[in-house]
């Protein structure tokens, strides 16, 4: 039996968020410049972009360029940009092939202007599109994002739009970026570190964590079936104990 086989179709996650990481120790060990792992990293997020979909996983955030990565040097933030904008150009025919909508969140302001231009067009040229919903996290950091949500309920409020005691879970997740996008039910991170790195902190509340040694440059189909057959394993109770779970499961059966 093939891996892909194993994955329970019925109970795929709505919403796999992915930490790229690794691109430039894969570069290092290989005795290449960092851009190198970068480069070959373009060749799994395709890989993975087409598992999703073959699968037919709803939504996938990819990681890929955080607020904190504008203090890498300069020659390495100029090259991922100009890798942004030839990998989206090359990428669009592919998205509308596969009926797959891209999105962007984060700090778009911040990248240059010719990559505002190229990002610009091809939400456009896939914003028909109905499949997969491809969220491409540019400029990215969680602490951004929830700071800019709080600056804006305070205007709602101080504009009389908004009254203070009507704030609840649901009224926030509103001014957040992912407003448009279920919680993450499973984030994955390559490399082997173990951590969060200011990536959607709000939403991974209740998110399942799946952390692997693998660099992202070899991140495969296969890795990705891994993380979804370890993620249906698992019970989620959301705080409830495991015999609610397993009442409500026999219930709703």
């Amino acid at each position: 039996m093939v891996l892909a086989d194993k994955i329970d179709t019925e109970r795929l996650p709505r919403h796999i968020a992915i930490i790229m990481d690794g691109n430039g120790r894969w570069a290092q060990e290989k005795g290449e410049d960092r851009l190198y792992g970068h480069l070959h990293g373009v060749e799994s997020v395709r890989d993975i972009v087409e598992g999703a979909a073959e699968l037919g996983v709803q939504h996938l955030t990819l990681y890929a360029f955080s607020t904190e990565n504008w203090d890498r040097p300069e020659y390495e933030v100029t090259g991922l940009m100009e890798l942004l904008v030839d990998t989206i150009r090359k990428e669009v025919p592919t998205l509308n092939k596969n009926n797959i909508k891209l999105h962007v969140i984060g700090d778009t302001g911040m990248l240059p202007a010719y990559a505002q231009q190229e990002l610009a067009e091809a939400l456009q040229e896939t914003s028909a599109n109905t499949g997969l919903k491809l969220i491409m996290a540019l400029s990215y950091s969680s602490r951004w994002e929830i700071v800019n949500a709080v600056k804006n309920v305070a205007a709602d409020v101080k504009a009389g739009k908004l009254n203070p005691e009507d704030i609840t879970q649901d009224v926030f997740h509103q001014y957040l970026a992912t407003h448009e996008f279920p919680d993450p039910e499973l984030m994955i991170r390559t490399s082997g570190e173990f951590r969060i790195s200011n990536f959607l902190l709000y939403q991974l509340a209740y998110t399942e964590l799946y952390f692997t040694n693998t660099r992202w440059p070899d991140f495969r189909k296969q890795n990705l079936y891994e993380a979804i057959i370890d993620f249906q394993g698992r019970e989620r109770r959301f705080g409830k104990t495991g015999e609610q779970v397993k009442k409500e499961e026999i219930t709703n059966q």
